[in-house]
């Protein structure tokens, strides 16, 4: 008969198969890194995308900034003390600006700028005064913003009333750019920009920012050195001496001390700090940080796609490498480390380069290219272990199978020394069923598999591995390919569990013939276990090999099997095997015999259910005797032992047979 269990076709087979497959895991992880690649690649230049990069930006570019310049500019602010002090009806007569140009002046300030647009007329003295006091120490804010309507667009820009700018006084554009997110972070890059203008006029020689240049904030609101405004207009009185000597001064709104987001406030800006203050920033501090940018050189530039993309390349074949050969728990440590070393270079680059190259399109190359390959071995993993349980599942324990299926390196030559617990079963009268059957082969073969099914399940149910089927004989083992301690009390319980499924089918065979007036069929088993030392693993040829065990241990357990007939007892066990179960079983020796093959005497046992201990005396006393030649044939005492002994009941009838012969 040809053995159906799957076997390796070539000892160089496994080998080739591999190579196969790590080739064709090569192309899948090339083409995974190229779409990973691309498809980042292509995100990172939505909104949205641009967006999260600027958070990120946010968080980096607060993290250990650079200190304040010790020469920046002083905020003369326009607050709720001052309209207090000098009257809340705003605007205020721009005499009152001219008096502040005097007093800041008299300090000794470098430049005057004032973040307030004068583009309309108010009454004629006032613009006279201010006209009169403004010079080319002063710079006024005018602005620039882009109307669009559905039917252009067109960019509209407001300067200071000429009177002003006249006598000598410069302009600059003070408007600014928001992100989508309406958090300033961009450094305006107007030719003439207020900052920029400003520090021209201060004498100092400032660096024209880029485009895309983003602003690197110096803390949260009133970072800056402010002062009231009615306390500029006299500075001897309010302030220290020199608080102005050789500054730039800004002057500008700054209604609310530190405005919240939901507030809200006039001329005033969410900028990168924001994310941790909440707090908004004042125009007029606004221009000054982006002042303290151009003239120190502070301000970042933002990576284009010419280095955003060549990075995100750079993080998926890092990946690719990193997951060449294989996918484990180190790969989430190597993402780790990646991502650590993505946000550190990213950071040093910020601080040291005045470079921004957000982590997030690596990061997520990166982790593209491992989980996703991470998910491919996965799913080979699965579909391997799936085609290995299949394979295995009908002929091995489900342990086995299991060991099989996380390690298929098992399924290789060789064997190791265990001691183990083996089980023969055999069907009596096999050949004498299969005579009466002759005219019917496929009832023949469901009526062995109605049996070897429940037979078999109870040794997989007691752990065991089903080691072959033998015809109409079953052979099984415990104790390996896994550990287990109580491997004789597991093979002697799965022994009684054959026994209890063999009456439930001739209960059933029974059952039957009856309900079609047939003669019932009954069908019994001898059952033969032994413990002992054997030689297990995978024994054959290259080309097939099975999961089994060789010994004599096992010798011994098949012919114990066979001598159950002798004795009229459906299960017999081995020395060892009976001292190993006797701590659950009640166990009785039966004899001492020599079995086919060994020279030396076994003594068999079996288990005696129902019984006292009384009778197991009784039953070893019988043995003693039997051993020193003194029974003799004696109705009344085989009586007495069947009854006291029912389990044995079989046994006894055969020894009084034996006896009368």
């Amino acid at each position: 008969m040809n053995d159906p269990r799957p076997a390796l076709t070539d000892r160089a087979a496994p080998r080739q198969i591999g190579a196969n497959r790590l080739s064709l895991r090569q192309v899948k992880l090339g083409a995974l890194t190229v779409f990973v690649t691309v498809l980042v690649s292509l995100a990172s230049l939505t909104s949205a995308w641009t967006l999260a990069d600027l958070r990120v930006y946010d968080y980096f570019s607060t993290f250990g900034r650079p200190a304040l310049p010790a020469d920046g500019p002083v905020i003369v602010a326009i607050d709720e003390p001052s309209m207090t002090e000098i009257g809340s009806q705003w605007p205020w007569p721009r005499a009152l600006h001219a008096r502040l140009i005097a007093a800041l002046r008299e300090a000794g300030a470098r430049a005057i700028a004032f973040d307030i647009v004068f583009a309309e007329p108010a009454a004629a003295e006032n613009d006279a005064a201010l006209a009169t006091a403004l010079g080319p120490d002063v710079v006024l804010a005018g602005d620039q913003s882009l109307i669009e309507t559905p039917q252009a667009e067109q960019f509209v820009r407001t300067e200071p009333l000429p009177l002003f700018t006249e006598r000598g006084a410069k302009v600059g554009i003070a408007s600014v750019h928001l992100s989508g997110d309406g958090t300033l972070r961009q450094v305006p890059t107007y030719p003439d920009g207020f900052a920029l203008t400003l520090a021209g006029v201060a004498g100092r020689k400032p660096a024209a920012p880029p485009e895309d240049a983003l602003i690197q904030s110096f803390g949260p609101p009133r970072t800056f050195p402010t002062f009231s405004y009615y306390q500029a207009l006299d500075p001897p009185n309010f302030l220290p001496e020199g608080v102005f000597r050789d500054r730039v001064v800004i002057v500008g709104l700054s209604l609310q001390n530190a405005p919240s987001i939901a507030g809200g406030g006039i001329d005033a800006f969410a900028t990168s700090d924001t994310v941790h203050s909440r707090s908004l920033v004042a125009g007029a501090e606004i221009q000054a940080t982006i002042y303290d940018n151009l003239v120190h050189r502070l301000f970042v530039r933002q990576a284009g796609a010419g280095i955003a993309i060549p990075a995100t390349v750079f993080a998926a074949l890092a990946a690719a490498f990193a997951v060449f050969k294989a996918t484990s728990w180190k790969t989430l440590g190597a993402g780790t480390l990646a991502l650590a070393l993505m946000i550190v270079g990213s950071y040093a680059l910020l601080r040291l380069g005045h470079l921004f190259v957000s982590p997030i399109g690596p990061a997520l190359a990166f982790f593209g290219v491992a989980v996703g390959q991470a998910g491919l071995d996965y799913a080979e993993e699965r579909r391997r272990r799936r085609a290995i349980t299949r394979a295995f599942s009908q002929y091995l324990s489900p342990t086995l199978v299991e060991r099989l299926a996380q390690d298929s390196s098992h399924l290789k030559l060789g064997g190791e020394r265990r001691t183990l617990t083996i089980l023969f079963c055999d069907i009596r009268g096999f050949t004498t069923i299969a005579e009466d059957m002759k005219d019917d082969p496929e009832g023949l073969t469901a009526l062995v598999n109605r049996l070897l099914t429940p037979l078999s399940d109870a040794v997989l149910n007691q752990g065991g591995t089903i080691d072959k089927y033998i015809g109409d004989c079953l052979m099984a083992f415990w104790n390996a390919p896994l550990d287990d301690p109580d491997h004789a009390l597991h093979a002697v319980t799965a022994a009684l569990d054959m026994l209890a499924a063999l009456s439930r089918v001739n209960a059933e065979l029974e059952a039957e013939a009856r309900a079609v007036g047939g003669v019932p069929r009954r069908l019994r088993i001898g059952i033969g276990i032994n413990t002992g030392e054997c030689i297990v693993g995978n024994m054959g040829s290259a080309r097939r090999f099975d999961y089994s065990a060789l010994g004599d241990a096992v010798n011994l357990a098949s012919r114990l099997e066979g001598a159950s007939k002798h004795y009229g007892i459906p299960l017999l066990l081995g020395e060892r095997t009976a001292a190993l179960a006797a701590s659950k079983y009640a166990i009785a020796e039966l004899d001492r015999i020599s079995v086919k093959g060994r020279s030396a005497v076994s003594p068999v046992f079996t288990v005696a259910e129902n019984v006292t201990a009384v009778a197991l005396a009784r039953h070893r006393a019988y043995l003693e005797a039997k051993y020193r030649g003194e029974i003799t044939v004696d109705d009344g005492l085989f009586d007495e032992l069947k009854t006291a002994l029912p389990s044995l009941a079989r046994y006894y009838e055969s020894e009084r047979g034996r006896l009368v012969q």
